[in-house]
């Protein structure tokens, strides 16, 4: 098309084309022209102005498919911009005759939505131009709505958006009836329509003031009425449109626009509108009355999710600085929804609305706010929960404690507690050690707030508080010990209550889990203590009966939480907890039978949650310690899991003797039970294999379980690929945390903490801010699935024929939703036990478990739900991959081909495609090789059939599936599937989304076969690529964010493998208008392509991005903004996604290696920008650098003030939020990164002369040397902030910086060093990391930095050193308090660290002075340390001992060599033990070393490793000057430098 050089279209050559190639002819002509109208010459336009829209009307009429339409309308509407508009009424007139046309029939829908199309982008394009008509054709298009299909309806109330968008204020006259029509479409059954008349709702509150003034009750009951029953767009359109419009009701325009008389709607009416959907719903939610509080009818889940994003647009509509000023009330607001009986009728529904309010608070207080406007936002959190807890002390003041936790107070505060602490603990989490201050201000009360909740009535509240403290350990790891310490002297204090002993031990246990988050752990002697505390609970658990069930969850819970700190401190407990495993068990099963007839239903409840408590523990233990776990170790395990095994089966029993209240119990210790076991070697228990294949089918098959109870592993359990047919998809949504409520037999939203405490000391899964333990009947099953998957493969055949038939057995006895259930459950389990199977490489078995299995599948490929059909054909390639029999493969694959040959109802047709479409995925090209023609021969024949798109889905699904498993052996079908999948684009309407998907897939799938056959000229070659590329261009223009997702993912992999034929300069603008999408999916597929794209071209994508800057909603860019690499360091704050985190930063670091040289300023410009950026502050003044050896020397408090801080706002006069300390950490990482390459380039970089000389030569050149007051001031900021993470960035970028610049000369002032000058600003950095409170690591670093200082020779005036100088000796004297340090916050590997960091430090400073001090001595020749030279060692009379004049650096050292070199040579002993092979391991002392306990040792010998080498030589040069008679054989330990060890 391009080489035409023609605007006209080639009818001659359209003539000779085949019928079925012409859609794609004309489309490709239509893509040509839609680029070409945009630049061509206003001239040529006019004069083929009249043939070109006489082809254009001629396209319209001949029934046009959707992308065609849509580009034949942008065509038809840039034409008339481009050229003349005199026939542009004529051409109105034309589309209005098409549309009001009687003709029904299938064949003219397509031109009459081309008419209604075209209507839409002429009235966007040409507005105002054509006002006179406008009532007509907006009175047209309404009429035509109400006989109009759903296609109609759609397309009319997007054309309807874009007259409203064309005309503005003009349309006023029609609004009215538009918003009637529109409102109506907003309850269609149509999904798509409804989302069209959301998007035109939209557009039309924009100029249309009786919307959220006279109408916004109305406009929000409709909404509520459109979120009923709806699916994932619909929510996000109409939640779009409710929340903009009530923003736009409560915003500053309504003041502007409103007439005097009309009532301004206040925030609290909005917010109000919002909780009546949020609490009703659904239509005539008004007319509830009181029934809103009384929770008569069933919540409409499906409006209270869409309700629920309402809620975020609201927010986000008005601003963060909104959010600022009206925190309270919203918080206020927000948190009284759950408190509503009407929110949680039920627990799961409680659960349900609490996650709701949850993802309101976060993506409002944790995505709006700046880090301070968090801590204000935590502190106000925190405010409110002690008002809950001031009305529940209140509450419970005049009850007694059985009547406690029925009071109506009480349990409508748990879930409000909930909600706020869960968001207090995630502030608390993100804002890392920039929370500081709010804990550390006693006035703030947070801690004893949190500490308060402990002993709240409510088990959820209390486990809320615990995971808050434990995000606040680890955020604030200085507050770790003292919070243990608080949470153990309360529940000594406390342990007669048994809220406080439940409350205290979780507490305590949260703690202990979180120490493996952070790094610089805990004392070892806590180990001890809570040991001690756990032994204690369970010792006097049997003392008082009213004590004995929490004392005894308590004691087993800490026991659990203990062995998360690993085998270093367990270890030493492990003799103990083998014996309390023991006996919580009994010894023998005669003993086991004795006790099944003693004792009541309470000694049997207490019992239970003994040994549940024990196998816990157990799990926790074999989770953690691995290393421990010995032959003898598990010998001496499989004593009491045995016994449990053998108590299972005595449970029914026990249950009927003494109630159904202890079925929770029993299902827990099974729960418990069935974790170890999935945890430890078959092998270990394989005599027990009968009983408990007994427990485990039972317990899926739901033989004793009344309840439909399924499990929610079989998504997890089916390929990732099936998310299209699954719905699973949805987890890769912004709002997954809420929409999880919604899938079908899922229990994946219903996750609490309290249907399992010992999870609050495990590690929250991937993604989630806090552990959600699924209820505990779904938890067994998932339990029991899982186990059954290990033990499978270990069965003998024979058993698994039993198993195989019992399964079809069970299924056939099922009735209804029951059959459902039991089959779902049972096909999780067939497919976790064919996964181990192939994971054990162990074979499937005989002839007839293979039937059994095979009967079992192919009934589950025609049954009604879609789930089944997809575990059925996941379980059928398993099972092919199991057997790896090309006769058993063939026998499968011809079973399909029979019944899809003769099969008409979509079930059979669906089911049987995608079993193709596993089998070729589990068995490969090779295995099925022969099978490829046939199978693709009938699933591109089922992907015709316009009937059925579910059918359309799931054969173009299986397709994919085969194209990426055949590889080579598909290139002889890629055409005919290329031609068919472009026909189809061309033709399916783009409301069938997932056909779309599918239809991507396939086509990503057929680029990955072609390869880089794509870059070849042959004109196969050519026209399969120009197929993939219009291909790629309808994906790109549809609607739906997952198929655009997918036509980036496709051009990604097409500039892979034919990086010329890829068009980046359109491809760059539209992934970056895509970084500011609303959908996750696009924004990760558009980061990810930027990425590949800015590993070869990265000047060339920033070259496309430069001038397109966008921000958020269209606004215009602020601050750093604007360049592709500032968007994305934005889109850092904002992004909580790991994966587009990962990518994002990958892209930078790409763009950084490439660019960074070439554009220096630029990219420390946009380093500066992210590191001086703040909420309330901006710009930094710059350095003002000291004169060297010019007047008074600058006071030491000077250094403190170095730089001052001015306030900045945008030009809208909002706050601009702050780079939060992630993204200024890694700003500092690019900065070192830029030094870095610089170094590795042009030497002029670290030369001022050279640089200017090459300036003045050539002013586009830039070099890193003109930049170091900019280096200093960024580090220095970096090293001083509040965050602990940032100053160790910052440390290190100073003393990155101190070691490249230590030897540049200062050009003006000759003799001197160019980083003289900021020696004042190097004192100032690093003087707060030497303080009593600094931790351990960033005192370490700041020794190094020190030690780089001092050594580099930068400075030679020692009274200019003495002030890092004392930095050091105040850091020796913690060394020399050693061990006994009093009140110790960190772990004794930690002050290892430190001690030996600056011991370190000590021996470069002792190394660089005494290299001074020889050559001041002999001159200009070179010190050779000591080592071998050409005659040996060195003679210590070759260089004679003298005192050191009193100016050199040497005489600061000497007064502390002394203590150093006794020091230096017992580190240098403990290196020398640590490193003994394993065999000596015995022989190591059993006190520890100098500088490390036994508990610590492996932690050690990390931080000996790295410091040893500096010890070792300055020890050698200190022994060789004074002589070996002076070295002292006895340890500092032994002399008292080092203090006691513990």
């Amino acid at each position: 098309m391009e080489l035409a050089h023609s605007l006209l279209l080639n009818e001659e050559a359209l003539t000779q084309v085949t019928d079925s190639k012409k859609p794609v002819f004309v489309f490709k002509w239509l893509r040509f022209l839609d680029k070409i109208l945009v630049s061509a010459n206003k001239a040529d336009v006019r004069e083929k102005q009249k043939r070109l829209v006489e082809q254009l009307t001629n396209l319209l009429l001949d029934a046009p498919g959707p992308p065609t339409r849509r580009l034949l309308a942008r065509n038809m509407a840039a034409i008339y911009t481009v050229g003349d508009t005199f026939t542009v009424f004529q051409t109105l007139d034309r589309c209005n005759d098409i549309i009001r046309s009687k003709d029904d029939s299938p064949s003219f829908l397509p031109t009459k939505l081309a008419a209604v199309a075209c209507v839409g982008a002429l009235y966007e394009n040409l507005g105002r131009m054509l006002g006179s008509t406008f009532a007509d054709t907006v009175n047209n298009l309404l009429k035509a709505v109400k006989n109009a299909e759903s296609q109609g309806r759609s397309e009319i109330m997007l054309s309807l958006e874009k007259v409203l968008a064309g005309l503005g204020g003009a349309a006023a006259s029609c609004h009215r009836d538009i918003y009637k029509i529109a409102r109506s479409c907003l309850s269609d059954r149509s999904m798509a329509v409804r989302c069209a008349a959301a998007k035109c709702l939209l557009e039309l509150q924009k100029e249309a003031v009786f919307l959220w003034t006279t109408e916004l009750e109305n406009v929000a009951t409709v909404c509520f009425k459109a979120l009923e029953g709806s699916t994932y767009d619909v929510r996000v359109a109409v939640s779009q449109l409710l929340g903009t419009v009530l923003a736009t009701a409560v915003g500053p325009k309504q003041a502007a626009v409103m007439r005097p008389n009309m009532r301004r709607v206040s925030v609290d009416e909005a917010l109000e509108l919002l909780a009546l959907g949020f609490l009703r719903g659904g239509s005539g939610f008004l007319r509830s009355g009181g029934d809103m509080l009384k929770g008569g009818t069933t919540i409409n889940r499906d409006v209270r999710v869409g309700v629920t994003q309402a809620y975020v647009v609201f927010v986000s509509t008005l601003g963060g600085t909104w959010l600022e000023r009206h925190f309270p009330q919203f918080l206020s607001h927000v948190l009284e929804l759950v408190a509503q009986p009407r929110a949680a009728p039920t627990h799961v529904e409680a659960v349900y609305s609490r996650r709701c309010v949850s993802f309101v608070l976060h993506a409002t207080a944790g995505a709006l706010l700046g880090e301070k406007a968090q801590v204000a936002a935590a502190l106000e959190i925190c405010h409110a929960i002690g008002k809950q807890m001031k009305a529940v002390d209140a509450a419970v003041s005049d009850s007694n404690t059985e009547a406690r936790v029925g009071t109506t107070d009480v349990s409508a505060s748990q879930h409000v507690l909930v909600c706020a602490l869960r968001e207090l603990g995630c502030l608390l989490h993100s804002l890392s050690t920039s929370a500081a201050p709010l804990v550390q201000d006693p006035h703030n009360g947070v801690l004893e707030t949190l500490l308060s909740i402990l002993v709240h009535p409510s088990a959820s509240a209390r486990l809320a508080a615990t995971w808050c403290l434990r995000s606040l350990a680890v955020a604030l790891p200085a507050q770790l010990v003292p919070l243990l310490s608080s949470c153990s002297e309360r529940l000594d204090t406390l342990r007669a209550s048994p809220d406080a002993v439940t409350g205290f031990s979780c507490a305590i246990a949260a703690l202990l889990g979180g120490v493996q988050q952070c790094p610089l752990g805990i004392p070892h002697t806590w180990g001890k203590k809570v040991m001690s505390i756990a032994e204690d609970l369970l010792r006097t658990a049997s003392q008082s009966s009213r004590l004995s069930q929490q004392r005894t969850q308590a004691g087993w819970l800490l026991l659990g939480a203990l062995m998360t700190l690993g085998p270093m401190v367990v270890r030493y407990h492990l003799p103990k907890m083998l014996l309390l495993w023991r006996n919580v068990f009994p010894r023998s099963p005669k003993e086991l039978e004795s006790e099944r007839s003693r004792g009541d239903a309470f000694t049997w409840q207490v019992t239970l949650e003994g040994r549940a408590g024990a196998l816990c523990a157990m799990r926790s233990f074999v989770a953690h310690c691995r290393e421990l776990l010995t032959e003898d170790v598990m010998r001496r395990l499989m004593i009491p899991i045995e016994c449990a095994l053998l108590m299972m089966t005595q449970m029914p029993a026990v249950i009927k003797m003494h109630g159904n209240h202890l079925k929770a119990s029993v299902a827990m210790v099974r729960l418990r039970l069935y974790d170890i076991l999935a945890l430890l070697p078959p092998s270990t228990y394989e005599g027990s294999f009968n009983s408990l294949l007994r427990e485990l089918v039972a317990e899926f098959t739901l033989t004793d379980n009344p309840s439909n109870t399924t499990t929610s592993l079989l998504r997890s359990f089916c390929h990732y690929d099936d998310s299209v047919l699954l719905g699973s998809w949805l987890k890769e949504t912004d709002h997954k945390f809420i929409e999880d409520q919604l899938q079908p037999n899922s229990a994946s939203g219903s996750g609490a903490l309290e249907h399992d405490p010992s999870s609050i000391y495990l590690r929250a899964p991937e993604g989630e801010a806090v552990p959600g333990p699924l209820p505990l009947g779904v938890a067994v099953i998932d339990a029991s699935v899982a186990l059954f998957g290990v033990v499978f493969p270990h069965v003998s055949f024979k058993h698994r024929l039993q198993m195989l038939e019992h399964f079809a057995e069970c299924i056939k006895q099922a009735k209804g939703s029951r059959q459902q259930a039991v089959q779902l459950n049972i096909f999780t389990a067939v497919l976790s036990a064919l996964k181990g199977l192939a994971e054990n490489k162990s074979p499937m078995g005989p002839e007839e478990v293979r039937r059994a299995a095979l009967a079992l599948v192919l009934v589950a490929l025609d049954h009604s739900s879609p789930l089944v059909r997809c575990a059925a054909g996941e379980a059928l390639g398993r099972m092919a991959q199991a057997v790896d029999e090309s006769a058993f493969i063939t026998r499968m694959a011809q079973t399909s081909f029979d019944k899809l040959k003769v099969a008409r109802d979509v079930v059979s047709r669906t089911g049987h495609s995608l079993a193709l479409g596993c089998l070729h995925r589990y068995v490969g090209g090779i295995g099925c090789g022969h099978h490829v023609k046939t199978s693709v021969s009938i699933l591109l024949a089922l992907a015709q059939d316009s009937t059925s798109p579910e059918v359309q889905t799931w054969a173009l699904h299986s397709l994919a599936l085969i194209v990426d498993s055949s590889g080579p052996m598909y290139r002889a079908y890629v055409e005919a599937t290329l031609s068919l999948s472009l026909s189809l684009l061309l033709t399916v309407p783009p409301s069938h989304m997932e056909v779309h998907q599918c239809l991507g897939r396939c086509l990503a799938s057929l680029i990955t076969t072609l390869g880089p056959e794509l870059q070849g000229v042959s004109g196969l070659i050519s026209a399969a690529r120009a197929s993939c590329q219009d291909a790629c261009a309808i994906l790109q223009a549809h609607t739906g964010a997952l198929v655009r997702a997918q036509a980036i993912a496709c051009l990604q992999q097409l500039h892979m493998f034919a990086p010329r034929h890829v068009n980046l300069a359109g491809l760059v603008p539209e992934l970056c208008a895509h970084l500011y999408s609303s959908h996750l999916l696009l924004r990760r597929a558009a980061v990810a392509c930027l990425r590949q794209l800015a590993q070869r071209e990265a000047a060339e994508v920033c070259e496309h991005a430069a001038g397109l800057p966008v921000g958020a909603n269209g606004a215009a860019p602020s601050g750093m903004e604007n360049s592709l690499e500032g968007v994305l360091f934005s889109m850092l704050d904002r992004e909580t996604d790991r994966k587009l985190c990962l990518d994002i930063r990958d892209t930078i670091g790409h763009m950084l290696s490439s660019l960074a040289v070439d554009k220096l300023a630029h990219w420390l410009y946009l380093c500066k920008e992210v590191l001086t950026a703040s909420t309330e502050s901006g710009g930094v003044p710059p350095i003002e650098p000291t004169q060297p050896d010019e007047g008074d020397k600058s006071e030491v408090t000077d250094d403190d003030t170095m730089f001052a801080v001015s306030g900045r706002r945008d030009e809208r006069g909002s706050a601009i939020i702050a780079p939060r300390w992630a993204t200024r950490v890694f700003a500092v990482e690019c900065l070192c990164r830029v030094v870095a390459l610089c170094a590795q380039g042009d030497p002029a970089h670290f030369d001022p002369v050279l640089a200017k000389e090459r300036c003045f030569e050539d002013e586009t050149v830039d070099f890193l040397v003109l930049h170091l007051p900019e280096l200093i001031r960024m580090a220095f900021m970096a090293a001083t902030d509040q965050s602990e993470q940032l100053r160790a960035a910052g440390l290190h970028a100073l003393q990155d910086i101190i070691l490249r610049f230590a030897t540049v000369p200062e050009p003006d002032f000759p003799g001197h060093l160019l980083l003289e000058q900021y020696q004042a600003n190097v004192g100032a950095a690093l003087r707060p990391a030497f303080s009593s409170d600094t931790p351990p690591d960033i005192t370490a670093k700041a020794c190094q930095v020190c030690s780089a200082w001092i050594g580099s020779g930068v400075v030679s005036d020692l009274g200019d050193l003495r002030r890092v100088h004392q930095l050091l000796v105040s850091a020796l004297a913690r060394v020399n308090a050693g061990r006994a340090t009093p009140g110790r916050l960190y772990s004794d590997g930690s002050d290892t660290m430190q001690r030996l960091a600056v011991l370190a430090a000590w021996a470069r400073v002792y190394i660089a002075a005494m290299k001074g001090q020889v050559d001041e001595t002999m001159g200009e020749s070179t010190f050779v340390p000591l080592v071998e030279d050409d005659n040996g060692w060195v003679n210590e009379d070759s260089v004679p001992p003298q005192p050191p004049p009193p100016s050199s650096l040497l005489s600061l050292v000497v007064p502390e060599v002394p203590r150093l070199s006794g020091l230096w040579l017992a580190a240098l002993r403990d290196h020398a033990l640590l490193t003994l092979p394993l065999e000596f391991a015995s022989q190591l002392p059993s006190e520890g070393g100098a500088f490390y306990s036994p508990e610590t040792m492996e932690a050690a010998r990390v931080h000996y490793r790295s410091c040893w080498a500096p010890l070792l030589h300055a020890a050698a040069l200190w022994l060789h000057t004074a002589g070996f008679d002076n070295t002292d054989t006895k340890s500092p330990d032994e002399s008292g430098e080092l203090g006691t060890p513990p």
